[in-house]
């Protein structure tokens, strides 16, 4: 494995005060989506101006455009924050814990764009709560991807999953056990899902035999999940984006954007000090423009890509 720790990436400041914002979207008229996972509520930023699209409470992780009135976000039910140096932080660092008192559960929603309406749909799947859906991405045929992360208490995590959600409705669970799955993607031609894991630091793969439908395993019982791993890494791995070429570029919290290529030969580093770096979206009319969710400080950052980020398919 080889790469490039670069610079410091160069950015403005484009939105400040979001609470723990993640899950942006540039949209076509550049304006950009984004959720406030400690507000409860979707945002709109436009010419430095912020506007509340919708308060849907417990916590909004991802968003994700079904078309261009709708949006669809990963809820995952609240978390347990804390404060630390002046930061409100999603978990009690004196007990590990980012599950909150009498929590029931995440769910996935749909957010109507013009009126700020909610409504709610998967909550749970073979009678088990969702546990705390975080990232999601549609594919070409409106079939949803969505990974449910799971909680954390001080001796125990929960065991998470990707899944996958037909046009018609059907839920599916794909792949399980995931530890801390994270944020995922599609490959620009369809044929792979991305998922990335908080915990371990790896970017892990699926071949796609049809839409929401993986290869089969090779029967690895070091695989159970049944994908394979394109990269391990040291690092601790937040959403992820795709480029036009195949790279994928992921929030590594603490240490920037880090962009991987399909083959995990090649991992080079875009240092963000001093933050938390969650989530990368592409967008402009060459798509090089990049937008990054800074957390820790609730704000939303624009700079200008080395490459073209992968259009998203929307109806």
């Amino acid at each position: 494995m080889r790469g490039t720790l670069h610079e410091p990436l160069d950015f403005e400041v484009i939105a400040t005060d979001l609470g723990f914002p993640e899950g942006p979207v540039i949209l076509d008229d550049g304006a950009v989506l984004a959720v406030d996972i400690e507000g409860g509520r979707v945002v709109r930023v436009e010419d430095g101006k912020v506007s509340v699209v919708a308060t849907p409470g417990g916590g909004p992780n991802g968003l994700a455009l079904r078309d261009r009135s709708t949006a669809v976000v990963a809820n995952n039910g609240g978390f347990l924050w804390t404060t630390v140096n002046g930061a409100s932080i999603p978990i009690d660092h004196a007990t590990h814990t980012n599950e909150p008192p009498g929590f029931s559960g995440g769910w996935i929603e749909e957010i109507d764009l013009q009126t700020g309406g909610v409504t709610r749909h998967d909550s749970e799947f073979e009678g088990r709560p969702l546990r705390g859906p975080n990232d999601l991405v549609f594919d070409a045929v409106g079939g949803l991807w969505f990974t449910d992360h799971g909680k954390g208490r001080l001796d125990s995590v929960d065991r998470g999953a990707l899944f996958y959600a037909t046009p018609d409705g059907e839920l599916k669970r794909v792949a399980f056990p995931l530890l801390g799955p994270n944020g995922v993607g599609i490959s620009p031609d369809g044929s792979i899902v991305y998922v990335a894991e908080t915990h371990t630091g790896r970017l892990l793969a699926w071949d796609l035999v049809e839409p929401g439908v993986v290869a089969p395993s090779p029967g690895n019982l070091a695989s159970r999940h049944g994908g394979r791993c394109v990269v391990a890494t040291p690092y601790s791995f937040d959403s992820l984006a795709v480029e036009e070429d195949g790279r994928i570029a992921i929030g590594a919290i603490a240490d920037g954007i880090v962009v991987v290529t399909p083959d995990g030969d090649e991992v080079d580093v875009h240092p963000i000090p001093g933050d938390v770096t969650t989530n990368i979206a592409f967008g402009g009319s060459d798509m090089r423009t990049a937008v990054i969710t800074l957390s820790r400080s609730g704000r939303l950052a624009r700079c200008r890509w080395p490459r073209p980020g992968l259009a998203l398919d929307i109806s």
